[in-house]
């Protein structure tokens, strides 16, 4: 009973630790520092990639639509996940058995908070597709004000889901609560945590089917009453299977860890899990390296502002090559995704008056 109504917060973590019964996973000193290496390079990669992306739907305004704001502001919160990363590996191994209650606090909220921001932006980008296809256009007629309010939601929502166990929802004041991976957090806060993410995954999941399902009965309609090329019916299918394959690697990538902490909530003491536990974590790491690719590879006139930017960046001329992409904007076609809109509006019509 006294472990139940004492509260421990002048203890460091070593003490949580050893109440767990915290398994060492056996890597050392050479392993420890081998990881941090290579974590850093992709930090670092993670940090400027993101931050590259978000240049480039500032800067071309071919990008200046609700669906590229949202895609912005899950590249940010990539970008959080990278300063995340670094934190957490400099503060790791034996490191941590030293940290405070508010060091550790502050590494696990980064590391919640990043987490949640990518989930609900995903979400809300699932919403802003879901209005956009229903209503047969490549873009949807969201307003800047509105894209404004979903984005600081996203955050509002996302740094206090990290601060929730600092709040109260922990187990300082109740040893017999704490969880194994994460000794001050209460194991009922990782079956919350974990169980809401995975139900979100499934939602997501569902929209994105309905979408692509609606897409391709439309398509098939309107192939038989127009005579539209095979690339104007498939452009939409595109857009879609860009943030399904965003979506897909999310899924991927973050399923087995919910999953670990999901049992860990649950006390499963014979599962071993402080095994799984950084190998977990590189592949987090590795969904935040894989977005930014993801989206330069699907997206042909992202991937060229991208490069310019980089040349830019390389060469120091970037006032000049700015005017002269401006320029050369000017004299060429409006961007592929918006002639489909136009094309797709004038096969509506068409279908509409056979």
């Amino acid at each position: 009973m006294a472990n139940q109504t004492n509260c421990h917060y002048n203890e460091s973590m070593g003490f949580f630790y050893d109440n767990s019964k915290h398994i060492s996973d056996g890597w050392n000193s050479t392993n420890l520092i081998i990881v941090q290496c290579i974590g850093s390079v992709f930090c670092c990669f993670i940090l400027f990639s993101n931050a590259m992306v978000i240049a480039v739907v500032i800067t071309n305004k071919r990008f200046h639509y609700p669906f590229y704001y949202l895609l912005a502001n899950l590249a940010a919160s990539d970008f959080l996940a990278g300063l995340a990363y670094v934190y957490l590996m400099f503060n790791t191994g034996q490191v941590s058995r030293q940290l405070t209650l508010q060091m550790y606090f502050f590494r696990q909220s980064l590391l919640d908070a990043s987490l949640s921001a990518s989930l609900a932006n995903l979400l809300v980008i699932a919403l802003e597709r879901y209005i956009a296809i229903m209503n047969w256009k490549v873009h949807s007629n969201l307003t800047k004000r509105r894209v404004t309010f979903l984005i600081v939601l996203v955050w509002t929502i996302s740094i206090f889901m990290g601060a929730v166990p600092s709040l109260g929802w922990n187990c300082i004041c109740n040893l017999d609560q704490c969880s194994q991976l994460a000794p001050i957090y209460s194991r009922s806060y990782l079956i919350f945590w974990s169980m809401s993410n995975l139900v979100l995954f499934l939602v997501m999941v569902s929209i994105y089917l309905k979408i692509y399902t609606y897409v391709k009965r439309k398509t098939s309609v309107m192939s038989s009453h127009t005579r539209s090329s095979l690339n104007r019916k498939k452009t939409p299918i595109r857009l879609i299977k860009t943030v399904m394959t965003v979506l897909g690697a999310f899924v991927i990538c973050w399923t087995p860890g919910l999953v670990v902490l999901l049992l860990d909530g649950l006390n499963c003491r014979q599962c071993k899990l402080t095994s799984f536990k950084r190998w977990l974590l590189l592949l987090a790491v590795l969904n935040s390296v894989m977005n930014p690719i993801i989206y330069s590879y699907k997206d042909e006139e992202m991937w060229l502002t991208f490069k310019n930017l980089l040349r830019c960046v390389c060469t120091g001329t970037r006032r000049q090559r700015s005017s002269k992409a401006n320029i050369r904007a000017s004299s060429q076609e409006p961007s592929s995704s918006l002639r489909t809109s136009e094309e797709n509006k004038g096969s509506v019509r068409e279908t509409l008056e056979d």
